[in-house]
């Protein structure tokens, strides 16, 4: 079992570590908080210069918020048995800067405010319970398609996971998939009607 986990989990985009306070990393955290973190895109690439990769530069302070940790176990089922334990703690990565390497000689910095969603998550985060639940319940078939249809992914079984302004996650066994809104859906999707008119335009896109 890892000592921790990432995920780009709170729905304003930040990311959340869970971290046991045996890691090497909590230890690092307690004494400074400031972590980087690497984003990798590389695989597949013959190259890996040519392939795009991310680092994030932030603080990584813990956090208490019940959402964020429900958020983490969507995205990290296998973490829901050790997420109780007393030595481990969740975090929130506040992201100040980004530096981004796009492709070989395509380097560029990009602020932090760019990089998190914009506008006020705050009513699709506390909507967004509900909105997993009525999907996983009542609309699988829909979901199957999104995978099936718009990703080019097989296997059945795939569940929603999370929705956030900009698209939605799924998960089927290990394998996980993101679909971004695309237009006509006008992105960020904010509330909870927005979020339901964009996952329709999803369903009528992947019966074409």
């Amino acid at each position: 079992m890892l000592p921790w986990c990432c995920s780009r989990s709170t729905i304003d985009a930040s990311p959340l570590l869970l971290l046991s306070g045996l890691a090497q990393h909590s230890r690092n955290i307690a004494f400074d908080p400031r972590v980087s973190l690497l984003l990798d895109a590389t695989e597949g690439h013959p190259d890996p210069l040519t392939g795009p990769r991310l680092t994030l530069l932030g603080r990584a302070l813990p956090t208490e918020d019940r959402r964020c940790l429900a958020r983490f176990i969507a995205h990290h089922p296998a973490s829901a048995g050790y997420a109780g334990f007393g030595d481990f703690r969740l975090y929130r990565v506040e992201v100040e800067r980004g530096h981004l390497v796009a492709g070989f000689g395509r380097i560029d910095w990009i602020e932090g405010g760019d990089i998190r969603f914009s506008g006020d998550v705050g009513v699709l985060a506390a909507a967004e319970p509900e909105i997993l639940r009525d999907m996983n319940k009542d609309h699988g078939d829909a979901i199957a398609r999104y995978a099936h249809r718009l990703l080019g992914r097989t296997g059945s079984g795939w569940r929603m996971t999370g929705i956030d302004p900009e698209g939605i996650d799924l998960r089927c066994d290990g394998e996980t998939a993101r679909l971004d809104f695309a237009a006509p859906i006008s992105v960020p999707v904010l509330t909870p009607e927005a979020a339901r008119a964009a996952l329709v335009q999803l369903a009528e896109a992947a019966r074409q």
